[in-house]
């Protein structure tokens, strides 16, 4: 039976990846070493580093000004790192609330600064994405923060905020390398590993030039971004194999067609997937606006949502998924239902399915 994991993060891999490190453990290129023993200085170690790096930036087309960082700590530090290095002695920064992870990024930096809270989409239990022309910016603002992705709620951006002069800073932790974004709109991007690059431990950060060297007084070391930038994200022991295997990721985006080749794949797997429940005379339903669907994260309901009979429904349904080889499809503990992640390691055959097993699944229970 072929399994497939649809699990937020730590999520999919590409097999051909997994069988490739599987094969490298022991002795990656005749080293006599596994990548997990190497010296993070030694030239073994240090080729794959720069390889990763070189590959993520003709992937992304990240500008020469930008400084590309493989450090650790998740997204949740960056929560703090961002604004200990932003705020730039301004009184406060910008934020836009449009779920479980914008709020905790809003929480983090009222710990540093002001944080003024431009939109929120909390009015319709964030599944939506506020419209541009009423959010209330600062111009004064050190820095804009949004989540392009919101795992949980399944609520994503299909479009890049214009803000001037004001740095753009964006939580790609869930859509990173999922499409095209310019770069260059940005002053700082941030993403989690565990979902598109690798595994969990590690967090890639891609900063502007402009924005290093002005952290807090106070701030610590291991927390200021030009420590690590000038220091090549050597400063301290890097994670060395999620590093390898962000770098095999890179190198399987490249040789599958890049970016823009995997967000022809992801829109086809998400339209499958959305027009199944929409085609489901309501046993199914994604409580998202139809214009800020996630490509990535699909939440949705059984009918009769919050009833008891609902939840031994849920159950069942959950039941009879993992049966069929259909994992980690239960929802997020705080919205409950279901929710299929369909990163880019999820195949086109893996959301068929997803699909025919709920087609199913309705037929019976419907």
């Amino acid at each position: 039976m072929t399994i497939y994991n649809f699990s937020a993060g730590p999520a999919v891999l590409p097999r051909e990846i997994l069988l490739q490190a599987q094969a490298e453990l022991l002795d990656w290129h005749g080293s006599g070493m596994s990548v997990m023993e190497m010296s993070h200085r030694g030239k073994e170690f240090t080729g794959i580093h720069a390889q990763a790096e070189a590959d993520l930036r003709e992937l992304m087309g990240i500008p020469a000004n930008y400084k590309v960082l493989f450090l650790q700590g998740g997204a949740h530090l960056q929560f703090s790192m961002i604004p200990l290095n932003l705020l730039r002695g301004k009184a406060s920064a910008d934020y836009v609330n449009t779920g479980e992870w914008s709020k905790k990024a809003i929480g983090e930096a009222h710990k540093f600064g002001g944080v003024n809270v431009v939109a929120s989409n909390a009015d319709r239990n964030c599944t939506y994405v506020p419209a541009f022309d009423a959010w209330q910016c600062d111009p004064d603002a050190a820095y804009l923060h949004y989540t392009t992705n919101e795992t949980i709620g399944g609520v994503e951006f299909s479009w890049v905020p214009v803000i001037g002069d004001v740095p753009l800073v964006a939580d790609m932790s869930s859509n990173i390398l999922s499409r095209p974004y310019d770069v260059s709109k940005f002053g700082l991007i941030y993403a989690g590993a565990q979902k598109n690059i690798g595994p969990a431990g590690l967090v890639l950060v891609i900063v502007r030039d402009d924005l290093l060297g002005q952290a807090q007084a106070g701030t610590p070391t291991m927390l200021d971004y030009k420590i690590h930038a000038d220091a090549g994200s050597m400063y301290n022991t890097p994670p060395t194999y999620g590093i390898y295997i962000a770098g095999l990721v890179f190198q399987w985006l490249k040789k599958n067609g890049g970016i823009a080749a995997m967000e022809r794949a992801n829109i086809a797997k998400a339209e499958l997937l959305y027009a199944a429940i929409d085609a489901s005379g309501g046993f199914y339903h994604c409580p998202v606006a139809l214009s800020d669907r996630s490509r990535m994260n699909v939440p949705f309901t059984l009918k009769n949502s919050g009833t008891p009979k609902d939840a031994a429904l849920d159950g069942e349904f959950l039941r009879q998924a993992d049966a069929r080889g259909l994992l980690q499809l239960k929802g997020h503990r705080s919205v409950g239902g279901m929710r299929a992640s369909i990163y880019n390691a999820m195949p086109l055959e893996g959301v068929q399915a997803l699909v025919d097993f709920m087609n199913e699944f309705a037929g019976k229970h419907g």
